[in-house]
């Protein structure tokens, strides 16, 4: 969708969440014999034989710090794929996972829940994106698979 870009987590938090998740776990780097694994840290899906890294990754708890926002109880952390090592990042500007069900949260600049849409037509993303935007009070949108709930980019205006 053109003004808007998919941000991937960011290489220091990767680098980071390596060596400690945010649930204060060592992660345990494995190979993906099938691939398939949406990947965080360059927005694609994970090829077969590649080695990831299932880690806990808290996005508004790591963005707050940053900011100075307080996103109390909407801290939440979950589980995101990456590469076990350091990548290249994402190859395309092109909004990465849309081909299927995804819910778009989206939040205040203080951290807070402004609400949600459940895309269930892929067709549909750009439009609930862009409706998204149209609230001015909308800082970013979380763009999170259905099956479970995960994290997987975050979109910012242009």
């Amino acid at each position: 969708m053109n003004g808007c870009t998919a941000h991937p987590v960011p290489p220091a938090t990767l680098d980071a969440l390596r060596a400690t998740d945010d649930a204060g776990r060592v992660p345990a780097p494995f190979t993906d014999e099938a691939g398939g694994a949406p990947l965080r840290c360059c927005l694609r899906h994970s090829r077969p034989r590649e080695r990831i890294v299932l880690v806990s990754y808290a996005p508004l708890r790591r963005w707050a710090a940053a900011t100075g926002a307080d996103p109390g109880p909407y801290d939440e952390q979950g589980p995101v794929f990456v590469h076990a090592e350091q990548c290249a990042g994402p190859r395309t500007d092109r909004l990465p996972f849309t081909d299927s069900h995804r819910t778009l949260r989206r939040y205040s600049a203080d951290g807070h829940i402004l609400g949600g849409r459940l895309v269930g037509d892929p067709g549909a993303f750009a439009y609930a994106l862009r409706e998204a935007f149209d609230d001015p009070a909308v800082a970013f949108v979380h763009v999170r698979a259905v099956e479970y709930g995960c994290f997987l980019y975050e979109v910012r205006r242009g």
